[in-house]
């Protein structure tokens, strides 16, 4: 079982993560995969924990619902844009998402 596996399970604790990080670069195990496949994440999801790590209960909050995590950040993105306190705020706000690839 991969980390994320662990996790649904109740076998691993999100804070874990950075021991099995480290399991993995020290070679004791996964060493014929990439470090997102050992920890049982897709590419995108690695992309952005390693960049916001803090987001690795999202990940596997959408698991446990069966969602993909780009369907939940939209979701975010979308109600993040509803919460502008003026319309003009909101379009400025929803034309930026669509400016930086977050909305379609």
């Amino acid at each position: 079982m991969n980390f994320i596996e662990k996790c649904l399970s109740g076998d691993a604790f999100l804070d874990e993560i950075e021991r099995y990080e480290e399991v993995w670069h020290n070679g004791e195990e996964g060493k014929d995969m990439e470090l997102h496949e050992y920890l049982g994440m897709s590419w995108d999801e690695y992309s952005i924990w390693a960049t916001k790590p803090s987001i690795i209960s999202l990940i596997i909050r959408c698991r446990k619902k069966g969602i993909k995590l780009e369907d939940e950040l939209n979701q975010e993105r979308y109600a993040l844009a509803a919460r502008a306190e003026t319309l003009e705020e909101s379009k400025k706000m929803t034309q930026w998402l669509k400016q930086i690839g977050k909305l379609s």
